[in-house]
């Protein structure tokens, strides 16, 4: 009789970056499915009420990022993943607004299709009334077509729950540190030739008032980054092909 071996199962850390989200992440830690996970890394960034404590008594890897951003939170824990790098990232947000249960869902096409990165979006997918407020609806609109148009993606979502290859990524070298970081990614990814794939993902309103959709303020903020990241990067882009 021959015997088969089949291939282990792909090592999978998960990146959470919070800011104040103590009422939240026993939730979220709760609904991660860890037998599918090697690792949850928290990375707090400057909280005030407790939140690492939390996740580190939920048995989650507690990093400090004092250092104020989204994409500066994810930065320090893909560094601090180096030390011993899995083979996919999943990025979650901790307010409790993803359904962190869904990560087989992401997990499944770089572990069947050969995907580079899984996007989930909460426009395919069932959106909670009032989860996706109108302005982040229109800024999510307008950030995808500028993709479509300059990059030639076909994305519905620029959602931060989102699964891939941890050495893929490296590769990009990502720097933004606010609130182009998913964007960068996807615009990113596009120029580097990736295989990439999006899936429906549930979404609901978040624990706490949002830091940035929900104000006006926040929501132009992030808004001009994000808008002003695709164009710096197609640029740079058009730089390099000259």
């Amino acid at each position: 009789m021959i015997e088969t071996s089949q291939s282990p199962s792909p090592r999978v850390s998960v990146i959470i970056p919070v800011w104040n989200e103590a009422k939240s992440l026993p939730r979220v830690l709760g609904e991660v499915p860890r037998d599918q996970v090697a690792e949850i890394v928290v990375v707090d960034n400057g909280s005030t009420d407790g939140s690492a404590h939390a996740a580190r008594e939920l048995g989650a890897t507690v990093i400090h990022e004092p250092r104020r951003g989204y994409g500066a939170a994810c930065l320090a824990g893909l560094e601090y993943l180096r030390r011993d790098p899995p083979d996919i990232v999943v990025f979650l947000d901790g307010d409790f607004s993803d359904h962190p249960e869904e990560l087989p869902r992401l997990l499944e096409p770089l572990r069947r299709n050969g995907c580079d990165m899984v996007v989930g979006s909460r426009v395919r997918g069932h959106a909670e009334p009032g989860s996706l407020l109108p302005q982040a609806r229109f800024g999510n609109r307008l950030a995808v077509m500028l993709l479509r148009l300059l990059f030639r993606t076909r994305y519905t979502d620029l959602g931060p729950f989102r699964a891939v290859r941890f050495a893929r990524l490296l590769e990009l070298g990502m720097r933004d540190r606010d609130f182009g970081w998913t964007v960068e990614m996807q615009a990113r990814a596009a120029q580097a030739g990736w295989k990439t794939a999006e899936v429906p993902v549930s979404y609901r309103r978040r624990v706490g008032e949002s830091k940035i959709s929900g104000t006006v303020s926040g929501s132009v903020r992030a808004g001009a980054k994000i808008l002003l990241t695709i164009f710096r990067i197609w640029f740079e882009g058009r730089g390099h092909r000259r």
